[in-house]
């Protein structure tokens, strides 16, 4: 695996915490919880972490989330430009996965198929509109610990 770690720059290639604005903390953070994912005793009040594989997912309110980022937090867009993804090593993976979410309170977007790509896709809504993908890949190999290995 390449490392992410490049002396040549000071703008390192990776990701270290996603935060999602929601708007009830409460309510997203049992919707994660359900996932089956922990919560970080980092947690607070106002903001509550998960650890992930490889980085860290945070939930903050996005009232708050806009002013800590001094933009304006109006109406939230139907589609953001963003999804979130998570690999899984097999179609029934995925399957299993998205039926985890939707009894965690997700709503599918589009229910997991084959793709013109070779692999297999589908995508849930979280709480608050945020579209995760669930995807198997077979061209993304996965390390001993568990993160994809691109070529």
């Amino acid at each position: 695996m390449t490392s992410t770690t490049d002396s040549t720059t000071d703008f390192p290639a990776r990701i270290s915490i996603v935060t999602l604005g929601v708007t009830d903390l409460g309510r997203s953070t049992a919707f994660y919880e359900a996932l089956g994912w922990r919560r970080s005793a980092a947690s607070s009040p106002e903001i509550v972490w998960f650890r992930t594989a490889d980085s860290v997912l945070g939930l903050f309110p996005t009232e708050e989330l806009a002013a800590d980022a001094g933009v304006p937090a109006a109406g939230e867009p139907s589609f953001r430009g963003v999804t979130l993804a998570v690999n899984l090593e097999s179609p029934a993976k995925v399957d299993a996965a998205l039926a985890t979410a939707v009894a965690a309170g997700a709503t599918v977007v589009k229910p997991p198929a084959a793709t013109s790509w070779g692999g297999y896709s589908g995508y849930f809504e979280d709480p608050d509109g945020h579209l995760w993908e669930l995807a198997h890949n077979p061209f993304f190999p996965f390390t001993e610990d568990g993160s994809l290995d691109l070529p």
